[in-house]
């Protein structure tokens, strides 16, 4: 199954969503539930992984490619550091 959480930065739950199948993408799980317009409409930004490619302006996410080098290395790794959770 496919559930779309939204966590705060501390790992608190802010929102799930209900449930799809297993095979649906996450982006079009995200898109299903108005996930990336709800957050662009109340400007919110977002930390996502690789999947939410092209979501929305409000949604980040790390740069694709096998071995990033320099700055797009660091954006990575800062990427990664502020989507662990802290619980």
């Amino acid at each position: 199954m496919n559930v779309q959480v939204l966590a705060d930065p501390a790992g608190r739950l802010i929102r799930a969503s209900d449930a799809l199948p297993g095979a649906t993408h996450d982006l079009a799980a995200a898109q299903i539930h108005d996930i990336p317009a709800a957050l662009t409409a109340h400007d919110i930004k977002c930390w996502a992984d690789k999947a939410y490619q092209g979501a929305s302006p409000a949604i980040r996410i790390p740069f694709r490619g096998r071995s990033p080098r320099g700055r797009r290395r660091r954006h990575n790794r800062d990427h990664a550091k502020s989507r662990r959770s802290t619980v």
